[in-house]
């Protein structure tokens, strides 16, 4: 019998000056643990006339996870940070009641040509962290957990998994692996897996119960204990999930939040912009009209 419950196929998202592959939510699986958004970004290829900038906008109720495949992205927020993320680093920032932050191609690339490629996820708190105090951790590319086993290469970006933790603070049992290939390989990992469990296929492509899937494909596990694949040679994979939380996670552009009425509030108070500031932004995005009539 089949272990994938769901596969749902990368969708084209619109971001500002930059389109993305959007994965997570979904109409049919809006979190898997406490995974609750996953953007796809590139891999694009930036003239030295364009560049990636995202403006100052909030968050609450969440942990951002920037991933970098290709490229690099200097990160601000209302904190104070100031910090350039590069591929294999991850940057983790935690929103809790409300945190200010923009993205933005360094200064010393503006203007050269560069590519920028890789993954930013949401990542829900616990309700009783959902007013938390922000705050920023950068972790380097070589503190992040990584090892050989039969064949293939692992890296534990976040959580928990394999008896080993990586050093990203989260605030909630979950994991998120990268799993790579360069020969064909079969894969049996369920034993370390928990909770809700979902497969994002990068590039390759895998084989599971005689199906073949694709890259820009994510496969929702049945049971995250059966998690059992064969991966084609030269494949990229990521896993990610962990516990569900007992109460259902409301979205609405950057807002996270197990209560509809905190999500008003925040809405009202970035209309009103009594959100914190990012020194040295004068920018902002707006909230997009379509949600302001939300109920």
């Amino acid at each position: 019998m089949s272990n994938v419950q769901l596969i749902i196929e990368e969708r084209a998202a619109d971001i500002g000056n930059f389109m993305v592959g959007r994965l997570l939510p979904f109409k049919e699986k809006r979190t898997v643990g406490p995974f609750a958004f996953i953007d796809h970004m590139g891999p694009t290829y930036l003239t030295e006339s364009e560049n990636f900038d995202v403006a100052p906008h909030p968050h609450i109720g969440l942990s951002t996870l920037t991933y970098l495949f290709e490229g690099s992205i200097m990160h601000k927020d209302s904190l104070g940070t100031e910090m350039e993320i590069k591929p294999g680093a991850v940057n983790w920032m935690t929103a809790g009641k409300g945190i200010v932050h923009s993205e933005r191609t360094p200064q010393y690339l503006r203007d050269l040509e560069k590519m920028l490629h890789g993954l930013q996820i949401w990542v829900a708190l616990p309700k009783e962290l959902e007013e938390m105090e922000p705050s920023f951790t950068h972790i380097e590319k070589d503190d992040i957990p990584h090892w050989e086993q039969n064949g293939l290469s692992f890296k534990l970006i976040a959580g928990e998994a394999f008896g080993r933790k990586s050093p990203v603070p989260v605030y909630s049992p979950l994991y998120f692996l990268e799993i790579k290939s360069t020969s064909a390989q079969k894969v049996t990992i369920g034993a370390d897996l928990f909770g809700e469990s979902a497969l994002y296929i990068l590039e390759g492509s895998i084989k599971s119960d005689e199906n073949v899937f694709e890259s820009k494909q994510i496969l929702i596990a049945k049971d995250s204990k059966l998690c059992e694949f064969e991966m084609a040679e030269n494949t990229t994979v990521y896993i990610f999930g962990g516990e569900a939380f007992p109460e259902e996670r409301f979205i609405f552009w950057n807002f996270v939040s197990s209560s509809k009425e905190r999500i008003e509030k925040a809405k009202t108070d970035w209309e009103n912009q009594t959100f914190p500031k990012v020194p040295g932004e004068t920018e902002f995005v707006p909230l997009p009209p379509a949600l302001k009539n939300f109920k």
